[in-house]
């Protein structure tokens, strides 16, 4: 399941997201949702949301909840 609704994202699911530095490469990393920062329903390159590890990313892959 890809990242772009925001619907399908919530805190405490395991998401890939891109972090801004990997845009170029295309590197995802693996995370833990802790806040969703996109306020739109749907953003066609993903849902921004903050990992509890800190990291800022757009959502890529809805891995496992």
């Amino acid at each position: 399941m890809n990242g772009t609704i925001r619907a399908d994202i919530k805190p405490g699911i395991v998401v890939n997201v891109i972090l801004k530095k990997d845009q170029r490469s295309g590197v995802l990393t693996e995370g833990v949702v802790k806040d969703i920062l996109t306020s739109a329903a749907k953003h066609h390159r993903g849902i921004k949301v903050r990992l509890e590890d800190g990291q800022i990313g757009r959502v890529q892959e809805i891995l496992k909840d």
